[in-house]
C-alpha cells in the first residue's frame, strides 16, 4: 500500500489541473542513482502500464511499476513547503538508509 497525505493529494490535484488533458495521477518509480543507490522518480501519468499496481484516492491515482512495488510498499507520501525547499517527501519503511540530502536511499 502507498498512502498520500491530504497535502500531497491537494498538491497533486493542482498539478493535474495544469497538466495535459487526460492526466489523472502520479507515477512513482524507484531507479538506481543518488549517493545511497536508489532514488524516486515521479511523473504525471494518464494511463496504467502492464503490471502496474494502482492506488486510488477518490479522483486521483498513484501508479507503481512492478519493479518498484516491493520497495515502496507501506510508504507514506507527503508534500512539504518551507523556506528551504518544497516538494514531495517519502516516509518509506523499506528504506534502510537515507542520504544526508534526503534525495536517495538504500533498500
Amino acid at each position: 500500500m502507498v498512502a498520500l497525505t491530504e497535502k500531497a493529494q491537494d498538491t497533486l490535484r493542482r498539478l493535474i489541473a495544469n497538466a495535459e488533458a487526460g492526466t489523472n495521477g502520479l507515477r512513482i518509480m524507484v531507479d538506481q542513482g543518488g549517493c545511497s543507490g536508489l532514488q524516486y522518480t515521479l511523473g504525471l501519468e494518464k494511463t496504467r502500464c502492464d503490471g502496474d499496481r494502482v492506488y486510488e484516492f477518490n479522483d486521483l491515482k498513484v501508479y507503481v511499476d512492478p519493479q518498484s512495488q516491493d520497495i515502496v510498499d507501506g510508504m507514506n507520501v507527503d508534500f512539504v513547503e518551507s523556506v528551504e525547499a518544497s516538494g514531495f517527501v517519502f516516509e518509506n519503511p523499506n528504506a534502510k538508509d537515507v542520504c544526508s540530502c534526503g534525495k536517495s536511499f538504500s533498500g
